[in-house]
């Protein structure tokens, strides 16, 4: 593995693909705990970061960590914290997925105060700090099919330029992609983007799945497709956007390094491909370190994340004068 280029880590990026409630840095979590007298022993390190030991224990750590945000204020500061981290590593654009799981308990009311929060937040951190958040609502697939039309209903009463897009992410172990046809459709035909976690654990099939049975327009993860070239093909001849992050699929062990990450063999063989950090204090990652590792292991330059940026500001759910403003952000002089 070669050394990093610096300049790549500086450049301006736009991410699709980040977890609110997994962006959560752990000082952040721990004095949250702290202020509520919640105890959270057993899922930190000793030296404070998370503590995981596979997919299936991330996922439960995950749940527990979220259960100190109990409150629209608490969804405020957090989300302050998070865009002040993305813009210090050059983010100009981000999505951010939201449960109304963790906010309200599906409950619309509910949902619609936790929302209003976080905008808040987003507002002031695109006047201060540069950075333009969209909101991406999503269902959690170990929670199940009727959960998830409740996420729908929140999602379709909360649609707007700023709730722009409806996913699914959660246990791919768990459910089949169809199972929850219903829920995309209502977020469907309340106007919002769709995306779906898919071929992470999953496999190639469950890309497949996503694709003929939820409709979907991007593919969150969706690595694994590289293990099936027909599927390859099909990806990229329907123009298929996969929101990829590579450094959680080397800590997830899906892969042993960034040297041996598909990423690179999915772009060549004409599959459109962005890069994200999906929940970046737990797989100790951010965006420049991203970049940093893709430069190492590829070569890529600025030429290539230009490139990588584009794809993902085109992919963007967003409005084209949203669009407009961040491409001018994104130019390099």
């Amino acid at each position: 593995m070669t050394s990093a280029d610096s300049t790549v880590a500086h450049l301006p990026k736009v991410e699709l693909h980040l977890h609110h409630e997994g962006a959560a840095p752990p000082a952040f979590i721990r004095q949250l705990a702290h202020e509520k007298r919640i105890d959270l022993s057993g899922i930190f390190t000793p030296d404070g970061s998370y503590d995981f030991r596979d997919f299936a224990h991330f996922l439960s750590v995950y749940e527990a960590a979220s259960q100190v945000l109990t409150g629209p204020e608490e969804f405020r500061r957090l989300t302050w914290a998070i865009l002040e981290e993305s813009a210090a590593n050059g983010v100009v654009y981000s999505e951010t997925f939201l449960s109304p799981d963790f906010c309200g308990g599906g409950d619309v009311a509910a949902w619609r105060d936790y929302r209003a929060a976080i905008q808040d937040a987003a507002d002031e951190a695109e006047a201060k700090l540069g950075i333009t958040l969209r909101g991406v609502v999503t269902c959690v697939r170990h929670f199940g099919p009727e959960q998830a039309k409740a996420s729908a209903r929140c999602a379709a009463e909360t649609a707007g330029n700023w709730i722009t897009g409806f996913g699914m992410g959660g246990n791919e172990g768990m459910h089949r992609q169809g199972d929850f046809a219903w829920a995309f459709d209502c977020a469907r035909e309340a106007g919002l983007q769709l995306t779906t976690h898919a071929g992470e654990f999953g496999g190639p099939e469950s890309v497949r799945d996503a694709v003929r049975d939820l409709k979907v327009e991007r593919i969150g993860h969706g690595v694994r497709a590289i293990e099936d070239p027909d599927l390859v093909h099909e990806l990229a001849d329907r123009g298929i956007t996969l929101e990829v992050c590579p450094g959680s699929n080397v800590v997830l062990g899906l892969y042993p390094d960034f040297n041996a990450h598909p990423i690179a063999r999915l772009r060549e063989a004409g599959v459109k491909v962005t890069v994200s950090t999906d929940d970046p204090p737990f797989f100790h990652t951010t965006m420049r370190r991203e970049y940093e590792m893709l430069n190492r292991a590829f070569g890529w330059g600025p030429e290539d994340f230009a490139v990588l940026n584009a794809t993902a500001l085109e992919a963007a759910f967003c409005d084209e004068d949203t669009r407009a403003r961040v491409e001018k952000r994104l130019e390099i002089t």
